[in-house]
């Protein structure tokens, strides 16, 4: 837990309470959009945008700290290179040219295992993202300004 005087600091930088930010990082109370765009603008921290999606709506990667995780980047790298491979793999072998609705029990035992590769594939390159940012000071949060705005240009979203 942070002290009474970091948390108050951080508290007026984000124009909340302090006791906010003590609830904030004692799970009492989940962070507020507003706020959490605060912390990222910040700390612009990899990690802690992770996680905050996951919180937020239950879905999407989760950072991994497991006794298991090698987070060093050749590591994460190798690990990513496996994970898109086999989401490659089984994409390749599933077909999805017949409505979905039509799809067997086997077919659609193959669109599952399909769906599980791609998360796998997914939580892998967030990790190798957020891992070579966080190495080499490339912010996090303008990696994905550049990629927005190249959604944008390319029309694939509205303002």
């Amino acid at each position: 837990m942070r002290g009474t005087t970091h948390q108050q600091n951080l508290a007026e930088e984000l124009n909340v309470s302090r006791e906010s930010i003590s609830k904030y990082e004692n799970d009492r109370t989940k962070l507020p959009v507003d706020v959490s765009n605060g912390f990222m603008q910040k700390f612009n921290n990899p990690e802690f945008a992770i996680t905050l999606g996951h919180e937020y709506t239950g879905t999407g990667p989760i950072w991994l700290d497991g006794p298991n995780v090698d987070l060093h980047r050749s590591s994460v790298k190798e690990k990513t290179l496996e994970e898109l491979e086999e989401a490659i793999h089984k994409l390749r072998n599933t077909s999805l040219a017949k409505p979905l609705v039509n799809l067997t029990p086997y077919e659609l035992q193959s669109v599952r295992e399909a769906l599980e590769e791609l998360v796998e594939a997914q939580t892998a390159m967030a990790h190798l993202v957020a891992v070579i940012c966080m190495e080499t000071g490339i912010s996090y949060t303008d990696v994905w300004a550049q990629h927005y705005r190249s959604l944008q240009s390319s029309g694939y979203v509205e303002v």
